[in-house]
């Protein structure tokens, strides 16, 4: 079983290398995903996950500047093998022919995945400045939530994939 996080005991500095981490699973995630479905063919859902991808790498790398800023190059005492989907979206998420709609909605669900992780440990982080951190991360993430729909108000209603335009012609032996 992998290791857990204890959120009642967790440091400021733990708590920044979560979130750092969490934002590359999330980003990673996405980039696979991108990759994926530029390879199917699907260039505009390609293209929104790849945009994700650069909106991860971002807030991550603000967070990283912060955890630098209050303590240089000290280790990390939190792993990756603590954390699993946080934010980034369950690998069974990304389909063959998906639409650009339908990768906003997975986006919107790991957004408002992320939000509910950092509610839900909220309730136990005892430390002021993580409450303050996880606080900021929690609210950030509904901002995200609101950035996402408003991408997904803009395009049309109906948006759908035709699988069948992506088959290949029969060939001849």
């Amino acid at each position: 079983m992998p290791p857990t996080i204890d959120f009642a005991t967790l440091s400021l500095q733990d708590a920044l290398d979560l979130a750092i981490l969490i934002e590359e699973e999330a980003k990673e995630r996405y980039e696979e995903f991108a990759d994926q479905l530029a390879e199917h063919h699907t260039p505009d859902a390609a293209q929104f996950f790849q945009t994700m991808a650069g909106n991860e790498a971002k807030h991550g790398a603000d967070l990283l500047m912060r955890r630098q800023a209050l303590y240089g190059d000290r280790p990390y005492r939190v792993t990756r093998a603590m954390l699993w989907d946080v934010e980034a979206p369950e690998y069974d998420q990304s389909r063959m022919f998906m639409s650009a709609r339908q990768a906003i909605d997975v986006a919107l669900a790991s957004e408002v995945k992320a939000h509910d992780f950092f509610a839900s440990a909220l309730q136990y982080v005892s430390d002021p400045d993580v409450r303050t951190l996880f606080e900021e991360l929690r609210i950030e993430e509904i901002e995200h939530q609101e950035l996402v729909k408003a991408v997904r108000a803009r395009l049309p209603e109906v948006e759908e994939v035709d699988a069948n335009g992506f088959a290949d012609d029969p060939v001849g032996h």
